[in-house]
């Protein structure tokens, strides 16, 4: 099979504005979680007030400079989040401009809701204000695909560009269909990842209606942990195929040699053990991987009763006894759960762990949990001599994800 190359990664969320900021924050222990109130606003109530990791402001202008000329404007949050590290990731490939984006370049982002800032302000002038004109942009804002079509207009990439949306696995879909796409000689490259804005007061006040979300932190894997914490950002890695990243001498990041897919079909917010591991096993077996014990495992760590506990459980059943001694991180303790983002900000932060042979600590922990018996990173940055990368990404919906990628 065509080998896969990572030539670039860009990120952005509430650790930093770009990837060296997020990996610098994760590595020395220092989060992005804080505690917002959702005050009345335009928008609905306020009198929520919850911890979440929002990107600080500025971004706006930091996309101007990066793009060399004013775009965050016509842009919902969510796609503003994709486009400037998509820049980041294109300007670290060498490819801006490079003639493989003419047509054998793809672009595929992932979201799990798109453009609900936009759709917020709409429905309270609508239903709120009682108003019968809508802004004549909110369509072309709100909808899924809003990022990699200004992607795609950015960077004059020409080859095949489209959206796709699988709740917290959504990027790491986007990642396999961009190997999947080099694999089989569609394109040479692909511009994949993801990224989410939905700190907003009617979603946060949906999430906070599952009983979901933590009243205190997120703590993955800690015995006291009650839920997740809503990030926002996202991140982005170009993929390329090998031979052609080589032959115009491209500094290779890492490789990806391996992925996994698969359904639970068992419950929309329950997740299933078994239906997890499968698709861990798929990536094992296709990056050849059995009983490697130099894997570093990056978590889905979402910091919910059931799913840290799930998660273990998986990683058992495909490694065994051996998998309880494989370092684990879990960087949503840091950045917050950025749903259609997090997958890829998780790899990117996981790939310089293997290149710079440090793992970052899981953040807020407190206690241990016999149902979590894994070998956490804790305290402190721990050195690693692991080789290979294992990303988890498991979204409700029972659909799950499993990237493997190897240190250059």
């Amino acid at each position: 099979m065509t080998r896969i190359a990572v030539t670039g990664l860009g990120a952005i969320s509430a650790l930093g504005a770009t990837l060296e900021d997020n990996w610098q924050a994760a590595l020395a222990g220092r989060g992005g979680i804080a505690r917002c109130v959702m005050g009345d606003s335009p928008y609905g109530p306020g009198g929520l007030e919850l911890p979440m990791a929002r990107v600080a402001e500025g971004y706006d202008a930091l996309l101007d400079e990066r793009m060399g000329k004013p775009t965050a404007g016509a842009l919902d949050p969510f796609a503003k989040f994709a486009l400037a590290p998509a820049a980041e990731a294109l300007d670290q490939a060498g490819l801006r401009g490079h003639p493989v984006l003419e047509e054998r370049t793809a672009v595929i982002f992932g979201h799990g809701l798109g453009g609900l800032a936009t759709l917020e302000v709409g429905y309270e002038r609508f239903f709120g204000l009682k108003s019968p004109r809508l802004h004549p942009s909110t369509v072309p804002k709100v909808m899924v695909s809003a990022g990699v079509s200004a992607a795609a207009m950015a960077f004059e990439i020409k080859g095949p560009v489209f959206a796709v949306s699988s709740a917290c696995a959504s990027s790491a879909h986007a990642v396999a269909q961009g190997a999947a796409m080099i694999a089989m000689g569609q394109v040479d490259c692909a511009l994949v990842g993801g990224s989410e804005a939905i700190s907003t007061a009617g979603c946060v006040r949906a999430w906070d209606a599952i009983r979901a979300m933590s009243p205190a932190t997120c703590r993955p894997f800690s015995a006291d942990r009650d839920g997740m914490v809503l990030g926002e950002g996202g991140a982005v890695m170009m993929l390329e195929a090998w031979d052609h990243a080589t032959a115009r001498g491209a500094t290779i990041l890492g490789e990806l040699v391996g992925w996994g897919m698969s359904s639970d079909a068992f419950h929309i917010t329950q997740p299933s053990p078994e239906g997890q591991a499968r698709a861990v096993r798929q990536a094992v077996t296709m990056a050849k991987a059995q009983g490697r014990d130099d894997i570093l495992v990056s978590a889905h760590g979402t910091g919910t009763p059931l799913n840290d506990a799930a998660e273990t459980q998986s990683i058992v059943e495909v490694f065994g006894e051996a998998g309880r001694k494989l370092p684990v991180i879990a960087t949503k303790s840091a950045h917050g759960h950025l749903i259609g983002g997090s997958a890829v900000l998780q790899a990117a932060i996981g790939l310089r762990a293997l290149k710079e042979g440090l793992a970052p600590p899981i953040q807020n922990f407190n206690e241990r949990d016999p149902a979590c018996d894994l070998d956490l990173v804790l305290g402190e940055a721990r050195p690693v001599q692991s080789r290979l990368l294992l990303q988890n990404a498991f979204a409700f919906g029972g659909l799950n994800v499993a990237l493997m990628f190897a240190a250059a």
